[in-house]
């Protein structure tokens, strides 16, 4: 299992080196999450350790939102200067979501 956690942070890091050195406008952990997601296309599934290494990461997910919480409590008197634009962007990027997500589902829905 630890193995595979260390396989997770080296893919993370991979994806900041692509990142850093391509100037690529992509999170470096999009692009290492992208290509574990081709490593296991291409061995046909997901060995055992990384799944409970991905689910022991899993239960403390709750924790990386505890900066977000704080920045917005530092930040509120900015973002309360500009609510309308923030919550225009979130209704815009929600119903965006939305549609594309309703879109590849039709599109899987013809493929099988």
């Amino acid at each position: 299992m630890l193995v595979y956690f260390f396989l997770l942070c080296a893919l993370q890091l991979l994806g900041e080196v692509i990142v850093y050195t391509t100037g690529l406008p992509i999170p470096g952990p999009v692009i290492g999450m992208a290509i574990l997601l081709l490593i296991l296309i291409l061995k046909n599934g997901m060995p055992e350790g990384l799944d409970q290494a991905a689910s022991g990461i899993l239960k403390y997910l709750s924790l990386l939102f505890v900066p977000a919480g704080v920045g917005v409590t530092l930040h509120f008197n900015l973002i309360a200067a500009e609510w309308l634009p923030i919550s225009a962007a979130i209704v815009v990027a929600t119903l965006l979501t939305i549609a594309f997500s309703g879109l590849v589902m039709k599109f899987l829905g013809k493929l099988s």
